[in-house]
């Protein structure tokens, strides 16, 4: 699925986040940036050992930060990482505030570098807890909040894994666009 804000593109695909051809990949990391499981062991694993050096530079990253490496051996040039909230720790109102920070920290460290795409994963909705029926709508409407004001950002793709991810985007996709 795919719409079009101001001159900018928003779009929905299932896949594989290490896979894609844009600017900028986002990874859903850890505090640490060095590595874990889901998307960021796998974007670890795709980028190679010198992702994880540069990382080991970066001193961490907050909730709701966003830093940015380079995508080694990856399709994507750069990596920005990202640490979305632990949805039970947080609780819904605050990791509601901190996951909106963290797709905005993002797609502002994407235009701070002069990136024109960059694909996102649904971050915290694997192992951090987020429900995704809830995460999704904060997701999409703040990437449309973001692609409206700035127009250098050309393409944000939500890479979703698994056709029920996608279903949830989709629906909350759709009933954005209908109002």
């Amino acid at each position: 699925m795919e719409v079009t804000i101001n001159k900018s593109k928003l779009e929905l695909v299932e896949g594989d986040i290490t896979a894609q051809d844009t600017d900028a990949i986002v990874n859903a990391a850890n505090p640490s940036l060095l590595g874990g499981g889901g998307v960021d062991g796998a974007i670890h694993r795709a980028a190679g050992p010198e992702l994880l050096a540069e990382c080991r530079t970066l001193g961490g990253c907050r909730t709701g930060e966003a830093k940015i490496t380079k995508g080694y051996r990856l399709k994507a040039r750069h990596v920005i990482h990202t640490v979305g909230p632990v949805y039970h720790r947080e609780g819904p109102a605050r990791s509601a505030e901190l996951l909106t920070s963290a797709y905005r920290r993002s797609l502002e460290v994407a235009s701070e570098n002069n990136l024109r795409s960059v694909s996102f994963p649904s971050i915290s909705t694997g192992a951090y807890g987020y429900p995704m029926e809830e995460a999704a709508p904060i997701a999409l409407q703040t990437a449309i909040d973001y692609l409206e004001i700035h127009t250098d950002i050309e393409l944000v793709r939500f890479v979703l894994y698994g056709q029920r991810a996608y279903q949830v985007y989709e629906r909350a996709l759709q009933s954005i666009v209908a109002q």
